[in-house]
């Protein structure tokens, strides 16, 4: 099911938003956030809310709605869902008129709210990608930018076709990035928990940083660091996190079959107890 919140009202099924001439469609100037209701739960609702109005400023647009009013809209269209759904909620944020410069103060808003099940523990395969993730310098890399994602549905279509899941982006220096579309853990042969540092190349997701927290408050220190692409070939245990899946670990890279292991278990326990809790 899909319910749509656009120019004042709720709608169900996928609610037409574009024209043809409308800059977001043309040149690309839109921005999204995800969040998730869990059994009616929203975890880390407000940041992802936050997120999506600096998002639009990076793009030279203006959300419409204030923090407050699209949490309202959230809570008003989760209640539309029976009270076990678990929902992908996207605030979307979008260019109707420019040219090239798109009109800030005509910016539009719609909020989507569909079924999206947790995925289960179970794990998936990745390989790394020949793909690089842009520098800071050559593309919006400071928003949650749609178009952004052109790059990471290559990765992904190149990763498909050598039959893998997932992709491991580098950046343009060669180091470890990220999954195509979510954060990337991993413990090391001498068992640390590893996360590639922030250097500008990839979004610090929301997801990363409360897992980083509750891992810290269970005694378990997470290493912010540069992550050589050869440290992948021996790592004990690879997983991601972001709003789709929360915790996931990767059970193949490359040739090597891995453990949906222990930190990765724990990180996803502690999550769903935080979301329990929120």
């Amino acid at each position: 099911m899909y319910l749509t919140y656009y120019n004042g009202q709720w709608a169900e099924g996928n609610t037409p938003l574009y024209g043809a001439m409308d800059h977001s469609l043309w040149l690309g100037s839109s921005v999204f956030d995800g969040a998730r209701a869990i059994r009616g739960k929203l975890p880390d609702l407000r940041p992802h809310l936050e997120r999506v109005i600096t998002s639009a400023e990076k793009l030279g647009l203006r959300c419409p709605l204030t923090v407050e009013e699209m949490e309202a809209l959230v809570r008003e269209g989760v209640a539309r869902f029976p009270p076990d759904a678990e929902l992908y909620i996207r605030p979307l944020v979008f260019g109707s008129e420019g040219f090239l410069i798109p009109v800030a103060e005509k910016s539009q808003f719609a909020l989507t709210l569909f079924d999206a099940p947790l995925p289960p523990f179970t794990g998936f395969s990745a390989c790394l990608s020949t793909m690089r993730r842009p520098q800071p310098n050559m593309a919006p890399t400071d928003a949650k930018a749609s178009a952004l994602y052109a790059n990471s549905t290559r990765a992904m279509r190149e990763a498909k076709e050598r039959g893998f899941d997932q992709a491991i982006m580098l950046d343009a220096e060669g180091h470890v990035a990220e999954f195509a579309a979510s954060n990337l853990f991993l413990v090391t042969e001498d068992s640390k928990v590893v996360t590639p540092a922030l250097n500008g190349t990839f979004l610090a997701g929301i997801t990363r940083a409360r897992v980083m927290a509750l891992l810290a408050e269970a005694g378990v220190q997470v290493e912010e660091r540069s992550v050589k692409a050869t440290e992948l070939n021996t790592a004990r245990e690879i997983f991601s996190t972001g709003n789709y899946g929360k915790v996931t670990p990767c059970t193949r890279y490359e040739d090597r079959t891995l453990e949906a292991g222990p930190v990765a278990r724990q990180a996803r326990e502690l999550y769903l107890a935080f979301t329990e809790a929120a």
